[in-house]
């Protein structure tokens, strides 16, 4: 991930380039969105019950990490992670330091610490990191395709 947050903080000098032949958004609204995702899923397992994990299947989890691939447009992000109207960029440095101390932290939570993804159901910490992985190449493959065109 360490890579993901250096592409993150290079790309903020694109921040205000859209394509919405690609997507919708602005890049710096990806950047943004990508770590507040990172941030809060960090805060729901540092204060998740571990005891409380239960493994249970989900093909579309298993095809999603198996594949290392989040397709586009298939969901809808939870308003609390939702980016504001108006993005800063030193609201985006922000986070990006706080993503970078909390992606250390998640090295000594419990392995069974989790959350409930709505898609992907329960994620323990291994799976946790594997999904914070995909979805932050997910939306950095977007911003990619959005300098290239």
């Amino acid at each position: 991930m360490d890579s993901k947050l250096y592409d993150i903080a290079y790309l903020i000098q694109f921040k205000d380039l859209e394509r919405t032949n690609v997507s919708k958004v602005s890049i710096a609204w990806h950047l943004d969105h990508s770590l507040k995702v990172i941030n809060k899923i960090y805060a729901v397992l540092k204060s998740s019950d571990p005891s409380v994990y239960k493994n249970r299947f989900s093909l579309s989890r298993t095809f999603s990490f198996l594949l290392g691939y989040i397709p586009r447009g298939t969901a809808k992000s939870p308003a609390s992670v939702l980016p504001p109207y108006k993005i800063k960029t030193e609201e985006i440095l922000s986070q990006l330091e706080e993503a970078r101390i909390n992606l250390k932290e998640l090295e000594i939570l419990d392995q069974n610490a989790n959350f409930v993804h709505p898609v992907f159901g329960h994620l323990n910490i291994k799976q946790a990191k594997r999904f914070l992985e995909l979805h932050t190449k997910h939306h950095l493959k977007i911003v990619n395709d959005i300098l290239k065109k």
